[in-house]
């Protein structure tokens, strides 16, 4: 097991809650690597973040060494050369010690804390329902999806009667249903080692729906939602959920195509990883507003022109760009996000 501590010092590992950084300190220990041996092949793709701990390793192409870095550096609190695949080939100058993870259980962690922003608002308790299905029909995400999918939806909609203090989902689980409140009111809250009754996060009625990241990121449930009063839910199963609405929604773009419409149609690039993420590495002229504020922030957002999301996987601007399109934005998800980048589009491949 690793020491906590050393994980706390790198990025962006050092935003997780404890919890998660417990389990990858479970999940992994030091590897010593001889001087002269390679870390990683340039075309390689292993899947993993590797951090340099001690020693020195050199960045190659060819017969060219790129790069020197020294185990301690600012530079190492950062994953080594984390394109996929591999641009360049690191070689352990020095005996050296490692940390390595694999790229998809720290990226699922990542989006699991960071997709809980939701911001406290207060519900007046007598206030008139009205028809759940006139509400939701009135956002901006049914504006923007074929007529026969949202004939499609209501169909498929199960209904789901609860009562007061019933779970309607709860933090950990795994993601099966999309929710719409037909009737009643819930209370969002969220369990962390520091409080572990939960934290209230916000309180949903009549027309909201809840659960879709755990959906479109394929992660557990980072919230749970309990009744405060007798109420009925309609419920989308994952399947339909993905087919009729997150598909309609999400459209990826690759690198090339995500360029154009930047310089043509004038998209910006928004980047939705963590600030110390972002000042390691980030696309010229890109916007930065972490995934986990964004909600907090859509008023700082024109909707002139489309955005283009991005993320180190993918992972965290697919959830991010439903969002914004659920809200009325043009978005779009850069493909395979920065790991993906074609060689040198970004420095320090």
């Amino acid at each position: 097991m690793v020491d906590k501590k050393i994980l706390k010092k790198l990025v962006p590992i050092n935003s997780l809650n404890s919890e998660h950084v417990e389990q990858l300190a479970s999940s992994t220990k030091p590897e010593q690597v001889p001087a002269g041996d390679v870390v990683f092949n340039e075309g390689e793709e292993d899947h993993s973040a590797i951090y340099l701990l001690q020693g020195e390793v050199e960045l190659v192409t060819g017969s060219n060494v790129l790069k020197v870095l020294r185990g301690g550096d600012e530079a190492t609190q950062h994953p080594l050369a984390p394109y996929q695949p591999r641009q360049v080939t690191a070689k352990a100058k020095t005996v050296i010690a490692l940390l390595r993870f694999k790229s998809d259980l720290l990226d699922t962690f990542l989006t699991w804390d960071q997709s809980s922003g939701y911001t406290v608002e207060d519900i007046d308790e007598e206030e008139d329902e009205g028809d759940w299905m006139a509400k939701i029909l009135q956002k901006e995400v049914f504006f923007r999806i074929p007529p026969a999918n949202i004939q499609t939806i209501f169909a498929r909609m199960e209904p789901v009667s609860l009562r007061t203090g019933d779970k309607v989902i709860e933090q950990g689980q795994e993601g099966d249903y999309y929710y719409v409140i037909k009737r009643g009111h819930c209370k969002v809250t969220r369990k962390t080692r520091n409080y572990p009754k939960g934290v209230k996060l916000a309180t949903l009625g009549v027309g909201d729906s809840f659960g879709e990241e755990a959906l479109i990121t394929d992660t557990k449930r980072n919230a749970t939602v309990t009744m405060l009063s007798d109420g009925e839910m309609m419920r989308l199963s994952k399947e339909d959920f993905t087919k009729l609405l997150q598909e309609p929604l999400l459209n990826w773009l690759g690198y090339k195509e995500a360029s154009a419409m930047v310089e043509e149609q004038g998209a910006k690039f928004l980047d939705v990883r963590l600030p110390a993420e972002f000042e390691q590495r980030h696309l010229e002229g890109s916007v930065n507003i972490p995934f986990f504020s964004l909600r907090m922030r859509l008023k700082q957002l024109e909707r002139e022109a489309p955005f283009v999301l991005v993320c180190d996987t993918g992972s965290r601007s697919s959830a991010a760009a439903f969002l914004l399109n659920e809200r009325g934005y043009e978005a779009f998800v850069l493909r395979g996000g920065l790991n993906k980048l074609p060689a040198g589009v970004l420095p320090d491949a």
